[in-house]
């Protein structure tokens, strides 16, 4: 019984620093959009997309362009 015991509270030890862990990594994550808009990297992807629409124009999803 006392070897259940010290298994079980083992476990829970172990599990515990597990998720304290893991939580602690998602709130210390920087998400890549922040990460992003601080390098400055915007304005070059932004630079960098196409001027004509890729999908077929059908005035929904791509607007018209004009000319």
């Amino acid at each position: 019984m006392k070897y259940e015991n010290l298994m079980l509270s083992g476990l829970f030890v172990v599990c515990l620093l597990v998720c304290t862990l893991v939580l602690g990594a998602m709130l210390k994550a920087t998400p890549s959009s922040v990460q992003l808009a601080a390098t400055g990297g915007i304005g070059s992807a932004l630079l960098a997309a196409p001027a004509q629409c890729a999908l077929p124009a059908d005035g929904v999803i791509c607007p018209r362009q004009p000319g």
